[in-house]
């Protein structure tokens, strides 16, 4: 199945994409900040309309409207104006809308859009793979010289600011990381089903653990499990890869959930990780 040059490119695709987003979403969901991925991934599609308009790299334009859109709603937010979620609503209805309005503007039929939206992870090309690993050493080396000071702020900000670390500067770091990890993996499944990968690998994890080195550890393998099968089972059976790995992350998780050891254990939500001591490793 893998001496196709375009399913080795695939699976080298989906294995960077799925570690770096496994451990961007560990942080996301740490910060109980899940829903942005959704309002960022959608403001996307302004930057890609855009750069078919200007003939311009799509993955520049779709970064740009991407890291806009993350730091404009931790920016509303985060003075008070306006709830998260509001805010997410506005910039995931205006980003859709430009991209229509750009989309209107483009003469003739643009073929690779539908991949942009759903996803098209056995259409990686060389150029996309290089752009996609440029992106993901660049997110996980700042993701690693910041490690601590992210772990910190994500389980008690206030405590963060107290201890002299820069949470502020943090923040607008991790929704910046995001953006660009979404925007890498946009191509591979989609604006409407990236935000789920962004998801559900940390979210699976916090069935099992609440140490925080097992559960960034569970999240990354959950992560590459559901892409790598995901991606074996749709060129098996001839499905669309990115849902197949999205619906298959659900079913894990929805399993995971139903079999919590920690549920079973303690009778609640196990989503407690922040009541975990921050100095406790894997």
């Amino acid at each position: 199945m893998f001496q196709a040059a375009f399913m080795q490119r695939a699976l080298i695709a989906g294995v960077l994409v799925s570690i770096l987003l496994s451990v961007l979403g560990f942080f996301v969901v740490l910060r109980r900040m899940s829903f942005i991925g959704v309002g960022i991934a959608h403001a996307a599609f302004g930057g890609v309309a855009l750069g078919h308009l200007l003939g311009i790299p799509v993955f520049l334009s779709a970064s740009v409207f991407s890291v806009a859109a993350g730091l404009g709603i931790g920016a509303v937010t985060r003075r008070g104006r306006i709830k998260e979620d509001t805010a997410i609503g506005i910039f995931f209805a205006a980003g859709m809308a430009l991209g229509v309005l750009f989309l209107s503007l483009k003469p003739g039929y643009i073929t690779d859009l539908a991949s942009y939206l759903f996803g098209s992870i056995l259409a990686v090309t060389p150029t996309d793979l290089w752009i996609i690993a440029a992106a993901a050493f660049l997110i996980l080396v700042l993701l690693a010289l910041f490690f601590k000071e992210l772990l910190a702020s994500s389980f008690d900000a206030e405590l963060a600011r107290a201890s002299g670390i820069p949470e502020g500067f943090l923040f607008y770091l991790l929704l910046g990381l995001v953006s660009l990890g979404i925007v890498s993996a946009i191509k591979l499944v989609g604006i409407i089903l990236v935000s789920a990968l962004l998801v559900l690998p940390a979210a699976t994890a916090l069935q099992w653990s609440e140490r925080y080195g097992r559960v960034l550890a569970l999240s990354a393998l959950f992560g590459l499990a559901y892409t790598v099968s995901g991606l074996a089972i749709s060129y098996w059976i001839d499905i669309p890869s990115g849902a197949t790995i999205v619906i298959l992350g659900t079913a894990v998780f929805l399993l995971s959930l139903a079999i919590s050891p920690l549920r079973r254990r303690k009778g609640n939500h196990p989503d407690r990780t922040r009541s975990a001591q921050s100095g406790t490793t894997g």
